[in-house]
């Protein structure tokens, strides 16, 4: 079933939504929640969680892009429901190693104002994303968005490890010249 025809369903109320949107997206949205947590029934309760979300959030929004709408609610359960688990248990993973490899380019913060200037941060980041080549998009979205180690994107795309690591150094580099520049630094 095409996406607007799966989106008609849920403005209906109609719980095939659910099952249309698991048969098309269930397998992508497990893969995005893995890539964070490297855990089948944690994986598995974000997806249930997202389906959940989704039936909550659609009507009255109507996303342009479902999967990418649905990546996002997955992604949110699954770095929430990491964040739980290294509270209880420090250790490396994606997420960890992710974030410290961004830590001197972006700062994290919880106050109201905080919130509001990461969602404008994300906007900048968006805007600098469309200034780069496909490939170094694709990587830079790949590490840091779906939480990808380097040598699954090296796979993905047929390219050394080593640089998969160039790109996204010179990415970081570029990306904190870029927020320089625009006053975020």
């Amino acid at each position: 079933m095409e996406d607007n025809g799966i989106i008609e369903l849920y403005f209906r109320r109609d719980e095939n939504a659910i099952r249309e949107t698991d048969q098309k997206y269930g397998h992508y949205c497990f893969t995005v929640a893995w890539n964070i947590l490297f855990d089948n029934e944690d994986s598995q309760e974000c997806v249930s969680d997202t389906w959940r979300k989704t039936w909550e959030l659609i009507p009255p929004q109507r996303p342009s892009a479902l999967k990418f709408f649905l990546a996002k609610i997955t992604r949110g359960f699954a770095m929430n429901m990491l964040r739980t688990k290294t509270r209880v248990k420090r250790g490396s993973n994606q997420y960890e190693a992710a974030l410290d490899e961004l830590e001197n380019v972006l700062s994290s913060g919880s106050s109201p104002e905080q919130d509001f200037d990461a969602k404008l941060l994300g906007e900048e980041i968006s805007r600098f994303l469309k200034t780069l080549k496909q490939k170094e998009r694709n990587v830079f979205v790949r590490r840091y968005f779906y939480l990808e180690s380097g040598s699954a994107i090296a796979e993905r795309y047929g390219l050394s490890e080593s640089n998969v690591n160039v790109i996204l150094s010179r990415t970081r580099n570029r990306l904190k010249e870029h927020l320089g520049k625009e006053g975020w630094l």
